[in-house]
C-alpha cells in the first residue's frame, strides 16, 4: 500500500485540502470555508474533513502526515503568529494571536504535522512540479486575499532566523498609504491583492465621475472579480483601475529583484486571471525600476498549475 500525504493549503476564505501521492497526483480534494470565528470550531471542520478524505483513499493508500501552508505560519514550531486575515486566529479582544496549529491538528488526527507560510508553501509546488521546475532561484508572488510571497535560492527557501523570511506582501509599496491589517500603512497587500483591488475600485469611484458598470454595484461588496468582469466588457474606468495595480505591483518588483537577483518571478492566485489587464503595464513599471543589470532580462511567468493545486503540493511535499 503506497504512502499518501495531505496537503492543505489554508486562505483568508477558505481552505482546500488534497490526499496527494509522492508524484504529485492529487486523489481527492475538498473545500471547506475558513470564515469561522472560533479556532476550536474551525480545528473540529479541518479534522472532519481529513478524516473524509482519508476514508475515500483507504483503498488507495495510508497517510504519512499531514503538510500545511498558512499565512503567517512558522515552520520552525508549528505556530500560526498573528495573522491579521485569519478570523479563527484570534484572541478574545479580537486581535491576532499565535495559534498552536501543529500541535491542536496532531493531537486531534494522530498524524504528524508539518507547516509553512501558504506562499512558501505554494513556491515548493511550483518548483517541484510547475513552471519554476528547474530554476533555482525564483521568487513567488501570490495575489490572493492578500499578497503572500516565497523566495526560492540557490534551490532552497529563504526562511531567515526566525522562519518568518519573505514577507514581501508587507514591504511599503505606497509612503503613508492605506492602512493595512498588519498595523502598518502602504503595504503591498493593501494594493496588489483582491482586497487591494477593490479599496481601488471604491477609491476611482468617489474621485472620478466616469459612467462605469462599476457605478450599478453596492460599493462596498465591489470584488475584484466584479472589476475583471467590467473590464472584459471595455470598462474604462475598470481597465484603469488593473492599470494602477499593475504599475504599483511592477515598481515593487523591481525592489525585490534587487536584493536576491532571481531568474524568475512567478505570479500565482487569483488575481492572475486579470494578467491581460495589467501584466503590460507591471513589467513596463518593473523594468523602469531596475538598475541596467537586470533591465529585461527578468522573467515573469505565471503559474501552470491548478489553483490552490501549487500550494496544496508544495504543503502535501513537506511530508516527505
Amino acid at each position: 500500500m503506497q504512502r499518501l500525504a495531505i496537503g492543505i493549503d489554508i486562505g483568508g476564505q477558505s481552505s482546500k485540502c488534497g490526499v496527494v501521492t509522492q508524484d504529485g497526483t492529487i486523489l481527492e480534494q475538498s473545500v471547506v470555508t475558513s470564515l469561522i470565528d472560533s479556532f476550536d470550531d474551525y480545528l473540529a471542520l479541518l479534522t472532519d474533513t481529513i478524516k473524509e478524505l482519508i476514508r475515500k483513499t483507504a483503498s488507495k493508500g495510508t497517510p504519512a502526515g499531514i503538510g500545511i501552508g498558512a499565512p503567517n505560519a512558522n515552520r520552525l514550531d508549528g505556530t500560526i503568529r498573528y495573522a491579521p486575515n485569519l478570523r479563527w486566529a484570534r484572541d478574545a479582544e479580537g486581535n491576532p494571536c499565535i495559534i498552536h496549529l501543529a500541535e491542536r491538528l496532531e493531537a486531534a488526527t494522530g498524524l504528524h504535522v508539518r507547516i509553512t507560510n501558504d506562499a512558501n508553501a505554494a513556491a515548493r509546488g511550483e518548483h517541484i512540479y510547475g513552471v519554476a521546475k528547474g530554476i533555482d532561484d525564483f521568487i513567488m508572488i501570490t495575489l490572493g486575499t492578500g499578497v503572500g510571497s516565497g523566495i526560492v535560492t540557490h534551490g532552497r527557501l529563504l526562511y531567515g532566523h526566525d522562519g518568518f523570511a519573505g514577507e514581501l506582501g508587507h514591504v511599503c509599496a505606497v509612503q503613508d498609504g492605506r492602512q493595512c491589517n498588519c498595523g502598518l500603512k502602504g503595504c503591498l497587500e493593501t494594493y496588489a491583492s483582491a482586497m487591494g483591488v477593490a479599496r481601488t475600485a471604491r477609491e476611482f469611484l468617489q474621485k472620478d465621475s466616469r459612467e462605469s458598470l462599476l457605478r450599478k454595484l453596492d460599493p462596498e461588496k465591489i470584488s475584484s472579480k466584479d472589476i475583471y468582469d467590467a473590464a472584459v466588457q471595455g470598462d474604462a474606468l475598470a481597465r484603469e483601475i488593473f492599470v494602477f495595480t499593475g504599475r504599483i505591483l511592477g515598481r515593487a518588483l523591481g525592489d525585490f529583484v534587487k536584493f536576491s537577483s532571481p531568474q524568475a518571478i512567478v505570479l500565482f492566485g487569483g488575481l492572475t486571471k486579470s494578467r491581460e489587464f495589467f501584466h503590460d503595464e507591471m513589467v513596463k513599471a518593473m523594468n523602469d525600476n531596475l538598475m541596467q543589470v537586470w533591465k529585461d532580462k527578468i522573467q515573469i511567468l505565471y503559474s501552470s498549475l491548478k489553483e490552490s493545486d501549487a500550494a496544496i503540493l508544495g504543503a502535501s511535499s513537506m511530508v516527505w
